[in-house]
């Protein structure tokens, strides 16, 4: 592994080698949340500075965080010491008129440009659904290859968040539930080829936890998962990975969030930690629209850091070190460039 890459994924990784990072690159759905409690509520300014206050707190508990350009510069440098930066290099969101939600760089922004900003790493959405048209998925390989060698170049992490979809079925449908344990292990497979550059990808969970019998998450109804079933299916999506993996929270709740964190643990996934967003700030946000600033930072000290604190203390008991997939930090021959 080239020293750029390894030194800056180490600046993101606390002293055990665990990503326990703050997701923050959130754009659209945050603007609409904001909107849909205050109509018009939702400005550049007022994104900033909720993201300003959330990094200001809630990074003094985490390794890293992960911003945007757009609106999270700012934040960028209110981040606590010794905590790393990833910043979103993607367009949010897809153009719902349009076939296979094809991805977009940010116009004015590069990789060379956001390293010149301060991230350690270069983070890319990507919506992908294996099962579709040949042409859409070989546009968005060979897009992400595009981004792999872009920060080849430079000398920093490249780390892909695929999130997988159905044509025919909606993400929180039960039917979607069946199928995705089968394209979030294909999707890994796919995008830990060498050739796409990928150093770490930030990867859901391969189940719907709202049709898992007994999770906190299920209310009744239809069930796609036993438990013993769940814990096979993160076993064979985990066993697809040849790069390391970190999860995200997909804005479930807190709670729901570690119950399927203590869930991989058991299954005996080597995770290497989290960048969990809304599950852990998303409860500030009708406090900021109702209350104000001053009232987010006192939620933030109390509710925010607890949430953290607790995500933290699984992630200590869960997840493994980013260089175990390597064979541990003494297998990495690390290359000057």
């Amino acid at each position: 592994m080239s020293r750029g890459k390894f030194e800056n994924i180490k600046a993101c990784a606390n002293d055990k080698g665990i990503i326990a990072a703050v997701a923050m690159d959130q754009r659209g759905s945050l603007k609409k949340s904001i909107n849909a409690l205050k109509e018009g509520y939702g400005t550049a300014q007022t994104i900033s500075t909720f993201k300003g206050k959330v990094v200001q707190v809630l990074t003094r508990y985490a390794s890293a965080v992960l911003l945007d350009p757009e609106y999270g510069l700012e934040a960028l440098r209110e981040r606590a010491p010794g905590c790393g930066a990833l910043l979103s290099y993607e367009v949010t969101g897809y153009d719902e008129n349009a076939v296979g939600r094809l991805p977009r760089l940010l116009p004015q922004w590069s990789a060379r440009r956001l390293v010149e900003a301060g991230t350690n790493v270069v983070k890319i959405l990507l919506y992908y659904n294996p099962a579709d048209e040949g042409w859409i998925n070989d546009s968005k390989q060979a897009f992400v290859e595009r981004v792999g060698d872009e920060c080849k170049a430079l000398d920093v992490p490249f780390f892909l968040e695929p999130l997988v979809y159905d044509n025919a079925h909606p993400e929180k449908s039960f039917e979607f539930a069946r199928l995705k344990p089968a394209y979030v292990r294909s999707t890994i497979e796919e995008f830990s080829k060498p050739r796409y550059g990928v150093d770490m990808l930030k990867v859901e969970v391969p189940i719907n936890c709202t049709y898992l019998a007994g999770s906190l998450a299920y209310k009744g109804g239809e069930v796609a998962y036993e438990r013993a079933a769940a814990i096979e299916h993160f076993q064979a999506a985990a066993a697809a990975a040849k790069i390391p993996f970190i999860y995200l929270s997909g804005g479930v709740d807190d709670a729901v969030f570690r119950e399927t964190l203590e869930l991989a643990a058991e299954a005996g996934v080597p995770f290497s930690g989290v960048l969990c967003g809304r599950a852990t700030w998303k409860g500030g946000i009708s406090v900021f629209v109702q209350d104000g600033e001053s009232a987010l930072e006192a939620w933030l000290l109390d509710q925010g850091v607890r949430n953290i604190q607790a995500l933290d203390e699984v992630l200590a008991a869960c997840a493994q070190p980013w260089y175990t997939i390597y064979g541990g930090l003494d297998a990495i021959e690390v290359i000057d460039k």
